[in-house]
């Protein structure tokens, strides 16, 4: 097991790419994926239990997929509305790689891959769907969400999967003392909960 982590720009472990069948929203697609990101093997449980769990997006509007790796959560919001635009947001360089691979070859055009800071300050997001890197640390998760959660627009909703054991409570509690941000457990499944997180109050 490489102690390379997922959340490393560019990981030092070998590019070793094969494909792997998985099912996404209800399409039985082959996807990309290598060592060096988060969840190298297909889909883990936190994703797909936040697949499961979030209600469709719009049809049309401006999506972020926070922390994208391979792209399972970009990939399945494009399937559900191809017409939105999908910001796919990651640290990982890799990752970026895999998701826009991913979004060609499964014929999904509005998926957009970037950088944190590849991201115009300008850009609004009315849904985000995240697995977030819960084992970066809390101080850096915190800055994360700090920074991405306000760019909410007025009507939209963000939704976040977090594994219990892994404090999704206090997370909670943190986003609504700290963000101003109503916080609420949508779902709790297989050891996870699934947060909904509004616009602040202005």
């Amino acid at each position: 097991m490489t102690h390379d982590h997922y959340f490393t720009a560019q990981p030092a472990c070998a590019d070793e790419r094969r494909t792997v069948a998985v099912r996404l929203m209800g399409r039985d697609v082959s996807v990309e994926v290598a060592p060096g990101i988060f969840s190298p093997g297909g889909l883990d449980k936190g994703t797909q239990v936040l697949l499961d769990e979030v209600p469709n997006p719009p049809p049309t509007g401006t999506f972020l997929d926070l922390g994208c790796g391979w792209g399972p959560i970009a990939l399945s919001m494009a399937m559900l509305a191809p017409e939105a635009t999908v910001h796919a947001v990651d640290v990982n360089e890799r990752s970026l790689d895999l998701t826009s691979r991913n979004a060609d070859r499964l014929g999904l055009n509005a998926i957009r891959t970037a950088l944190p800071d590849d991201v115009p300050d300008e850009v609004t997001f009315d849904l985000i769907w995240s697995n977030p890197p819960i084992r970066i640390g809390k101080a850096a998760l915190h800055d994360l969400l700090r920074r991405w959660l306000p760019r909410l627009g007025a009507h939209g909703t963000a939704y976040l999967v977090v594994q219990r054991n892994l404090g999704s409570d206090s997370l909670a509690a943190w986003i609504e003392r700290e963000l101003g941000m109503p916080c609420a457990r949508l779902a709790s499944h297989k050891g996870f909960r699934v947060l909904e997180v509004r616009p602040g109050r202005p």
